[in-house]
């Protein structure tokens, strides 16, 4: 009877969510996903010595574990975790109502007190403001504690005798228990990286990697490249940094060298992006195998992607460089990734392996690469996924037929097919919608490549240090993850928070440089993010320009421009600008700025869409700051005059860094006509 040899591909990966200026982690998603299923992935494979596997680690992914373990990382989320209940602020009290809900119905059910709590934030409308009056000190310490037991893994749930005491006891936690749970927070983490060695040291897992910041390598060779795999999609500038690819994979395999004590002889390229550009300086950089989607398969043979053709290897060859290729099956990972969580465990693992069988059936010898994510689907699973691995492990291990073999292992085993080339693209749909041609993530291009350009400009006038800071803040910002949220496809309540950090570290490029700031990086590239109400102006504006509301009656009537305070700006939790009021006598444009108390600025400027004009320290433009701002800018000064159509942008600064910009999104529009005529 025919092998088949199972390829079990785990892909671990979070976004680079450190801030390199601040040295914060503006969001857990990286611990928590180390606390729940980075280490359990693995450990699970002890009771099953059969079953190998590669395991694919993004080396940006754990270098953040590393930091977490050694007790280095910060976040916010962890610091509010650990504070006293009765030490917290009311914006702590907010942000714990606000975010520790953020985890799915299965995951609050094993908990019986944090479905009680959250029920309450429920009944309370989902509102912080409101739910702080619900909540007591007892209250907020459960849900300290239990938001993060319900990500702890399974392997310390049911078999840690001091988490499993947490577990019971269910409630009214103590300081004790608050600050037990974060040592255990940290003996998780430090086992994670330890046991990869570990079973890599034995042979039971191959361990695989990614470019180091997870880039879509294709796009940096060349951006336009997407235009092959999607003819007429609208393009950025054209990015084409073939040096950035080569450092992203020569980074990636010496760290899993130097880090996890084997050079990695297996590239899963984000998002399994390959292009024929990709495949040469994987084999430059020393990769023996590469692993990508078998709808890619279908377009660089043109022709379907049938079992008999995508299960075996390939041998991509080109100008004497070859390399082997494995195409994984979409269907059956996604049946794991999106299927699986709604069926019974040995329902799911048996269907599963009919399916493979049946696949197989006319093949002979089959490879069968199943590559997928290793974290996020097990939310959506009975314990953690882990009754559906048991069972599927299980199974696999009894059936003579079947081998789960590690990738470089297995590819010995099946003769290789030729090809002479591969169709660019990734592991969705065969081409790079996701992360190029839509508006935002076209925005996010083009500023990407206007501050490496500014890199490559200043680098050789600037300290080491700073260049290689403002170098490694590129290589973080060419990451995938940040326009996997920009564009129509992807949904998340951490979207601001994604644009922020992306915005941050081109920020970061530009200040280690001792470049200025561009205006854009003080405004979200994700265009549903703010909520501003605008009024337009319905009296003619005479304003005394002294700081002061000089009457009732002075700024009526004048075109109103309300702040959603609820969005973020570049540096700083909240907007500066609370309120715009601006008009016009004919003859002049008055604004008035609501500004927070602790507004610093040095500089505001005025952006039409023909000119821009610094308003502070100008002798034709009048200002004064008290109680308000008030500017007077006469409209020979803008180029306009009485019953022209005005456009403008405000943006502030201060010592050159971009703090605000109103309004985030395109300009004010208003007629210096009198309105009432």
């Amino acid at each position: 009877m025919a092998n088949i040899f199972l390829c079990f591909v785990w892909h671990m990966h979070q976004p680079f969510y450190k801030n390199l200026a601040t040295g914060e982690y503006r969001l857990p998603w990286t611990r928590m996903h180390a606390l729940k299923d980075y280490y359990g992935m693995v450990q699970v494979l002890e009771d099953f010595p059969e079953i190998h596997q590669t395991f694919n680690l993004v080396p940006s992914m754990a270098m953040q574990i590393e930091e977490y373990a050694s007790g280095k990382a910060v976040d916010p989320f962890l610091r509010v975790a650990l504070t006293p209940a009765e030490e917290l602020t009311e914006e702590d009290q907010e942000f714990l109502l606000t975010y520790y809900f953020h985890v799915t119905t299965l995951m609050i059910d094993r908990f019986p007190r944090y479905r009680e709590l959250f029920d309450a934030w429920m009944a309370s409308g989902r509102m912080p403001s409101r739910a702080r009056r619900m909540f007591g000190l007892r209250d907020l310490s459960d849900l300290q504690v239990l938001s993060q037991l319900a990500w702890f893994d399974e392997e310390f749930l049911e078999h840690d005798p001091e988490v499993i005491e947490l577990v019971r006891k269910g409630r009214d936690y103590t300081r004790a228990d608050q600050l037990l749970m974060g040592a255990k927070q940290l003996e998780i983490l430090g086992l994670v990286l330890p046991t990869y060695k570990r079973f890599a040291a034995r042979g039971q897992i191959e361990i695989s990697t990614t470019p180091f910041y997870h880039p879509i390598l294709p796009l940096v060779c060349d951006s336009n490249i997407a235009g092959v795999s999607h003819p007429y999609v609208p393009l950025p500038s054209r990015f084409r940094y073939l040096q950035d690819a080569q450092e992203q994979l020569r980074r990636a395999r010496r760290f899993m060298e130097t880090e996890l004590g084997h050079a990695s002889a297996g590239l899963w390229p984000s998002e399994g992006s390959v292009s024929d550009e990709v495949m040469a300086i994987a084999i430059e950089n020393g990769f023996k195998w590469v692993a990508t989607d078998n709808g890619v398969l279908s377009r660089t043979l043109h022709r379907s992607a049938t079992p008999d053709v995508s299960y075996r290897p390939y041998i991509w060859s080109q100008k004497g460089q070859e390399i082997q290729v494995i195409f994984r099956d979409h269907y059956l990972s996604d049946l794991i990734g999106f299927v699986y969580s709604k069926m019974g465990a040995a329902e799911a693992a048996e269907h599963f392996l009919q399916h493979i069988r049946m696949n197989t059936e006319h093949c002979g010898d089959a490879l069968v690469p199943i590559i997928l994510d290793g974290e996020n689907a097990w939310e959506h699973y009975d314990r953690n996924g882990r009754p559906f691995l048991r069972e599927l492990y299980a199974r696999i291990s009894a059936d003579p037929r079947m081998q789960a073999l590690t990738v470089s292992d297995a590819l010995g085993r099946v003769l290789p097919h030729r090809i002479d080339h591969i169709f660019p693209g990734s592991w969705i749909n065969a081409n790079f919608d996701i992360w190029i041609g839509a508006e935002e993530d076209n925005r996010a291009w083009e500023y990407l490549l206007r501050a490496h350009q500014t890199y490559d400009q200043l680098c050789g006038s600037v300290p080491e240090d700073k260049r290689e800071l403002a170098y490694e803040e590129l290589l973080i910002a060419e990451g995938s993850d940040w326009c996997w949220w920009y564009g129509p496809e992807h949904s998340s309540e951490n979207r601001a928070d994604f644009d922020q950090l992306y915005r941050d570290h081109l920020t970061n490029v530009y200040r280690a440089l001792g470049a200025r700031v561009p205006d854009e990086l003080a405004r979200p590239i994700i265009m549903d993010v703010r909520h501003d109400t605008h009024e337009l102006p319905v009296s003619p504006i005479r304003a005394r320009i002294d700081g002061e509301v000089t009457s009732y009656y002075e700024w009526m009537g004048a075109g109103h421009y309300r702040v959603d305070l609820r969005s973020g700006s570049m540096h700083g939790h909240v907007p500066i600008v609370r309120d715009l009021r601006y008009g016009s006598d004919g003859r002049h444009l008055y604004l008035r700025l609501d500004l927070m108390d602790d507004a610093k600025i040095t500089q505001i400027d005025l952006a039409t869409d023909k000119l821009r004009v610094p308003l502070l320290g100008n002798s034709e433009v009048e200002v004064a700051r008290d109680k308000i701002l008030e500017i007077g800018i006469p409209l020979v000064t803008l180029g306009a005059q009485r019953g022209d159509i005005v456009r403008f942008q405000l943006t502030l600064t201060n010592d050159g860094l971009p703090l605000d910009i109103v309004p985030q999104q395109g300009y004010i529009e208003f007629s210096t006509a009198d309105p009432t005529e």
